[in-house]
């Protein structure tokens, strides 16, 4: 006769801590899979060059010219070192139906300083690509991002980590996605083009816009007439910077937490860059704890004078190293390459 096995009575109380045991360990292995998904994004050779491994003999002659390389060495990493949590990236703007990118926005992320600065460069800026003058929006159309942000950076004396090339059908599509902006419409815009199949037609003053009105306020550069902003892309930079503030207190709340599924799903579709997804939800992070009253936006300043934008080499320094140099050194004149 087989002798039947006793079930081992459990309590309430058990299964109670065998409950609590299991979500602990769901929830430890969730955390361990988010940190590793989700980190800050990882640039090479941060700290600059490296200084040489010492030599066992030399003259005094070779010493001296030793010594003098270790110290250009130590200079130069010094130069090049980085601060902590500090990233530049070069957001496009490239659907503007003439092959260049209409919109440039040079963005340096400070999670270290907790703020977010961008910094609109005009489309006509006077810049030298493979050894011939052209406006800075040719870049693009040259030799896409990477052309784009070796230009910039060229310019400005600070490297250019990172690209987001986006299409004007995400612009769209996010403003959508938030439930569209409140934003004051700073001129009467009464613009047609029918080659672009473009009519834009708004009074001055602040109203609800959906994204594909959006989309066309912040392209409108003129009226059908000539009168707007009387500075044309000027005036539409400073728009766009507007509304990119209403934009970011819009999503920067703790309501669209819940959206962030749906915004990646809209950067998947429209948008290219070279960060890696754990990057980019690491950026994101730090965006929404920073919160929109520490994201802010200027223009470099320039002049205009046909066919060119001249940038003013001294403000555009100031604007540098106070928002926009990623190195711990404040960067100088020599390290600029602003065109006259």
């Amino acid at each position: 006769m087989v002798k039947k096995r006793r079930r081992r009575h459990i309590s309430p109380l058990q299964r109670r801590l065998m409950a609590l045991v299991i979500i602990l360990s769901v929830f430890v292995g969730l955390t361990l899979t988010y940190k590793a998904i989700v980190r800050p994004p990882q640039l090479e050779g941060e700290n600059g060059a490296g200084l040489p491994a010492s030599s066992q003999a030399f003259s005094s002659a070779e010493q001296a010219l030793q010594d003098a390389d270790q110290l250009a060495l130590a200079a130069k990493a010094a130069h090049s070192a980085r601060k902590s949590d500090f990233y530049t990236i070069l957001v496009s703007g490239v659907d503007d139906g003439n092959g260049g990118s209409d919109t440039n926005i040079l963005v340096a992320v400070d999670a270290g300083a907790g703020r977010i600065y961008g910094v609109n460069i005009p489309r006509d800026t006077k810049s030298r690509i493979n050894g011939k003058n052209y406006k800075f929006n040719a870049a693009y159309n040259l030799g896409g991002m990477e052309q784009a942000a070796e230009t910039l950076s060229g310019q400005l004396g600070i490297p250019v980590d990172y690209t987001v090339e986006v299409s004007l059908k995400a612009f769209s599509a996010l403003v959508d996605a938030i439930g569209g902006v409140d934003f004051n419409i700073p001129v009467n815009m009464d613009y047609d083009d029918p080659i672009q199949n473009l009519s834009i037609h708004f009074t001055a003053g602040t109203r609800h816009l959906t994204g594909a009105e959006a989309l066309k306020v912040v392209r409108f550069r003129h009226n059908n007439d000539g009168t707007g902003y009387g500075s044309e892309d000027i005036g539409r930079m400073k728009t766009q910077q507007d509304f990119l503030k209403a934009v970011a207190k819009q999503t920067l709340r703790p309501a669209n937490l819940t959206k962030v599924s749906q915004f990646a799903k809209i950067f998947q579709q429209y948008v290219k860059t070279d960060l890696e997804l754990g990057e980019l939800a690491w950026l994101g992070q730090e965006a929404f704890s920073m919160g929109a009253d520490n994201v802010n936006f200027s223009t470099l300043p320039g002049e205009w004078h046909s066919p060119y934008i001249y940038l003013n080499a001294d403000e555009v320094l100031g604007i540098v190293n106070e928002y926009l140099n990623p190195y711990v050194e404040d960067r100088v004149l020599a390290d600029l390459n602003i065109l006259s």
